[in-house]
């Protein structure tokens, strides 16, 4: 079989979907390729006033992370949490969230998830806008950890001469990330607080 004879999803056979999914499994195995074509594309579309392009921020956002003694969820994370920003730009920080929440512990996965709110406290008087939204989620165990995890790598990465490590250096961990077994929980751990080492 090469194709599925149905044409509406209600009329297909076991025979077909079993065998869509071995192709799925196969689709699956190349999630890392297509998150480092994602990347590799961020060095080109970037968003105009910024020093340094999108790629390079998720770049320097990792290496000071990896430098800093982080694990490879956190250092996995910071290079991926802003992957959203080119398909969507509006809930990036959800939609990168997304990507990573079946291969990520939980902390990590809500940081990025919710890291635009508090970044917020950088620039938002700036446009009329409430500085302080990350206070709505001031009982969240996870609140320390997004604090420094914006504090220490992300709003800290946007200089053109910081000497960050290069994609390649950072593939084997995407990959190693992304060949883990989808919701583990000893992946995800959930409730578990580890925060952000201290330098």
């Amino acid at each position: 079989m090469k194709t599925v004879d149905f044409t509406q999803m209600k009329d297909g056979t076991k025979e077909e979907y079993l065998f869509l999914q071995e192709q799925e499994h196969s689709h699956h195995t190349m999630t890392p390729d297509r998150i480092l074509r994602e990347l590799r594309v961020q060095a080109d579309e970037t968003i105009p006033g910024y020093k340094i392009t999108r790629l390079e921020h998720g770049l320097q956002s990792a290496t000071r992370a990896y430098r800093d003694g982080a694990d490879i969820d956190w250092v996995v994370g910071a290079l991926l949490h802003d992957i959203g920003d080119g398909l969507a730009p509006q809930n990036h920080d959800r939609f990168a969230a997304e990507i990573v929440r079946p291969f990520l512990r939980e902390e990590v996965t809500w940081v990025i998830e919710h890291h635009g709110a508090f970044q917020m406290v950088y620039y938002a008087h700036h446009y009329g806008w409430n500085q302080y939204e990350r206070e709505r989620f001031a009982d969240n165990p996870y609140y320390r950890s997004c604090v420094d995890f914006c504090e220490r790598w992300d709003q800290a990465s946007f200089d053109p001469g910081y000497d960050s490590e290069p994609l390649e250096f950072f593939e084997p961990m995407v990959r190693e990330v992304f060949a883990r077994k989808a919701y583990d929980e000893l992946v995800i751990q959930p409730g578990k607080v580890r925060g952000i080492p201290q330098a």
